[in-house]
């Protein structure tokens, strides 16, 4: 009952948009939702759908897995070393505010087209929330804890592997989560800006060749994968840290 009644509104507007656009004047902008869905089969028929899910999604997690590793550890170790955070805290906040996109014209000179190119860009991109909120969450762990780790004499590493990062682990999930978000969207909007390869790339193709049927159909795909990478994340964080863990962040 629930699904139906979630399912209930955009079913309704598809089936507006397709009397509009049936109704309306031919558009190189605008295409009914039928002739979008035969473009949508038509590409995944002909294989470059495929291709171009896999280009976005092997740079958007490749992208994902170097920079949620840089961000954790430096955010686990800024989290635990409080001199080493003054120290580098104006650095790096005079870095953060850069956006991803800003940093394309160099990472272009720098390392050319391709996926070395778009992956640098989704590493930079991602590297910052993992970095912001695990440091916070080290920072956040319970004092008792850590006067626990003293307490059984246990090293730096020992402390961090044994009490810290259990601890700040649900938190941490939620920043990957984020991070996760913002991969597959700085991967497309390279492809769209300057990278000749994937989703993005096939989006502005279309557009380009005035195919408005085609160009929607990416974009609606765009917006299934997204979902589905969310969906999987979300499902995990409920399995490994409950109900609790989910309310953290928004779905």
């Amino acid at each position: 009952m629930n699904a139906a009644k979630a399912l209930a509104l955009p079913a309704a507007m598809l089936v507006l948009a397709e009397i509009g656009g049936r109704a309306a004047a031919p558009s190189d902008s605008i295409a009914p939702p039928s002739q979008v869905a035969v473009a949508f089969v038509q590409a995944l028929a002909d294989g470059s759908l495929v291709a171009a899910t896999r280009d976005t999604l092997l740079s958007a997690f490749g992208g994902l897995a170097i920079g949620a590793s840089l961000g954790l550890a430096l955010g686990i170790l800024l989290g635990s070393v409080s001199a080493l955070d003054r120290l580098l805290e104006l650095a790096l906040e005079l870095l953060r505010p850069i956006p991803s996109v800003a940093v394309i014209p160099v990472a272009l000179v720098a390392l050319g087209f391709g996926y070395r190119l778009e992956i640098v860009i989704v590493a930079y991109a991602c590297f910052w929330p993992l970095m912001i909120l695990s440091r916070a969450a080290v920072g956040g762990v319970e004092p008792r804890l850590i006067e626990v780790a003293r307490a059984l004499r246990l090293s730096p590493v020992q402390r961090t592997v044994k009490i810290v990062a259990p601890a700040a682990l649900p938190r941490i999930f939620v920043a990957f989560r984020l991070a996760a978000g913002i991969s597959l969207i700085v991967a497309v909007t390279v492809e769209i800006a300057v990278n000749p390869q994937g989703l993005g790339y096939e989006v502005m193709a279309a557009a380009q060749a005035l195919r408005p049927e085609l160009m929607l159909a990416y974009l609606a795909w765009i917006g299934v994968v997204g979902f589905a990478l969310n969906a999987l994340l979300v499902l995990a964080q409920t399995r490994l840290f409950g109900q609790a863990a989910r309310t953290e962040a928004p779905r």
